[in-house]
């Protein structure tokens, strides 16, 4: 579905107002738009938050001009609801978990593209998309993501899957962009310690 989201035909199908489309873009999304609710709205409002938002996606579609890639729009409207739906109850989204900076966050340890710039010496692969390959690290990868706290994984999904902008990911989740790199940098090390302890135990 990844390559499929941003194929013109398909687009096209969406904004023809197929129904099968759009419930193939439901199934594959859906998880990753709750994500980012919950980041910015906690676990109350965000199945609400979300549904508000595919119902804003379905009406918009066909306004969709491509100036981003679709799945970049869409996480931009269940932002834009997330928000609208915290001023209307006059709450605050808490990213108090980026109070303590520094605690076990090496800022160096990874280079702009996301790979390590520094691998430990006993790992065979040095880049997590060779690793993913491997079915039970690819598993033992997704367990660890759900326990994720939800802050931490909507950053991760963002910049390391969607690939978006850390700019414009300070902006979805409205915090900054050194909250951002806090984030980003204890998602990914709680995945390298997955990792390390796979690669020496063979288990997750």
């Amino acid at each position: 579905m990844s390559q499929l989201i941003n194929d013109p035909e398909f687009i096209a199908r969406l904004q023809s107002g197929d129904n099968s489309a759009f419930k193939s873009l439901i199934s594959s999304y859906h998880n990753k738009l709750l994500i980012v609710a919950r980041a910015i709205a906690g676990d109350v409002f965000a199945e609400d938050v979300t549904q508000e938002a595919w119902a804003s996606i379905y009406k918009a579609i066909g306004k969709f001009e491509g100036r981003s890639s679709l799945s970049t729009w869409m996480i931009q409207i269940v932002s834009n609801e997330a928000k609208s739906r915290l001023r209307r109850e006059k709450r605050h989204s808490s990213y108090g978990d980026v109070s303590d900076i520094g605690q076990g966050v090496d800022p160096d340890a990874f280079d702009s593209s996301g790979h390590w710039s520094n691998p430990p010496a006993h790992w065979d692969i040095n880049t997590p998309e060779l690793m993913l390959q491997e079915d039970q690290l690819r598993q033992c990868i997704e367990h660890t993501l759900t326990v994720l706290p939800e802050n931490q994984k909507a950053v991760f999904l963002l910049r390391d899957v969607e690939q978006i902008d850390l700019n414009e990911i300070a902006d979805t989740l409205a915090i900054s962009q050194a909250n951002v790199r806090v984030l980003l940098h204890r998602a990914r090390l709680r995945l390298m310690m997955t990792i390390n302890h796979y690669q020496e135990t063979g288990e997750c």
